[in-house]
């Protein structure tokens, strides 16, 4: 039995077969599912799909929306460049494929946030198309089964898995499988049993003839990527407070949490009055909060976050800005932490006078 078939046969009698986006032929669903998945886990990603779905249910409501409206359904979920990406792509589905999905991988991959893995994954799963992925954890099941070395993120590396993976599906080899079964249980083997620690060689169905088992090399395939010290950034948050509201801005797109509301930021090595005052706010009392860190992709950043309250609002700002008190809050796209220290802050009641002024 080959490599393909014997990964779908697994797949059918021991993936997984219970997630909300299996068992259907929707692309709308399927093309969904696989953007929340890249680079986020199954179980962050369930509770967020099916709201999303609640909101918009196909791809005419996801396109008639605005952005502003999409965003709220995203934040929290991290990579924000995906949910600007997903509204576009459903635009361009509605004006140039008269709201149909293309019927092929070729013509999916040409759409706004759409590569050549994730394109193939939704014509597998949605017309039974033979193209084959390669997902981070696809390059962990082809680099160790096949006993590729090298870093899967380089170019030379790539090029040589994406030969094996498409080796797998040509002339003679797993014409008769089931290309929905094959392409999730690819997904199902990476994410279950070939794991990155302690792969569960036992239960795979291709273990004889894995060369990582073989050799004794699972530990070291695939080949981990040089680590590189994460540059560090700093910056200063103010929580402008006026008539029980806080002051809210929207984030430039593209751009870190882009196109979602967030706090105006400065120097962290400023004055923060001065920082208010340069925004044309009167600074009454000014209070320090707790500083926080929250790490992306590339760095990490160090945020100090002051509390103001003004006895004078800004008059402009140089982005979309608005005043929103704990409900408007809660209907608005934040980034993470900045959600959870609004939040902290509204449940505390705004609570001036029980904070020491800063020095």
């Amino acid at each position: 039995m080959d490599f393909a078939t014997r990964i779908a046969a697994w797949q059918q009698r021991h993936g997984r077969h219970d997630l909300p986006w299996q068992n259907t032929r929707d692309p709308y669903r399927i093309w969904l599912s696989e953007i929340m998945l890249q680079q986020t886990q199954v179980g962050t990603v369930i509770p967020y799909y099916e709201r999303f779905l609640g909101r918009f249910p196909d791809l005419h409501a996801l396109a008639a929306a605005d952005q502003e409206a999409v965003m709220p359904y995203w934040a929290g979920l991290g990579y924000y460049a995906r949910a600007r990406n997903l509204h576009r792509c459903a635009q361009v589905i509605v004006s140039d494929w008269g709201g149909r999905f293309p019927p092929d991988a070729s013509a999916i991959a040409t759409l706004p946030g759409i590569g050549r893995s994730t394109a193939a994954a939704i014509a597998a799963f949605a017309y039974g198309e033979r193209s084959p992925i390669m997902d981070g954890n696809v390059k962990r099941v082809f680099a160790r089964h096949f006993g590729i070395a090298g870093d899967p993120a380089r170019r030379e590396t790539e090029i040589r898995l994406w030969a094996l993976a498409d080796a797998q599906l040509a002339d003679g080899a797993g014409q008769a499988v089931d290309m929905a079964a094959y392409t999730q249980g690819l997904m199902d083997l990476g994410a279950t049993v070939c794991v990155r620690g302690k792969p569960r060689c036992e239960r795979c169905p291709v273990n004889e003839t894995c060369i990582a088992r073989r050799d004794g090399r699972q530990a070291e395939l695939p080949t981990p990527k040089a680590r590189k010290a994460s540059p560090e950034r700093r910056t200063g948050m103010l929580l402008l407070q006026h008539d029980g509201k806080l002051l809210l801005e929207r984030r430039p797109s593209p751009g870190i949490w882009g196109g979602l509301w967030s706090l105006p930021e400065f120097d962290a090595g400023l004055d923060a009055a001065a920082a208010c005052k340069a925004l044309g706010a009167a600074p009454g009392a000014v209070f320090e909060l707790a500083a926080f860190s929250h790490t992306f992709t590339h760095f990490r950043l160090h945020v100090r976050p002051w509390y103001v309250v003004v006895s004078q609002a800004p008059a402009a700002l140089e982005r979309p800005w608005r005043w929103v008190d704990a409900a408007g809050a809660a209907d608005v796209a934040l980034p993470a932490p900045v959600r959870k220290l609004i939040d902290g802050l509204f449940a505390a009641g705004l609570p001036q006078d029980v904070m020491a002024p800063a020095a």
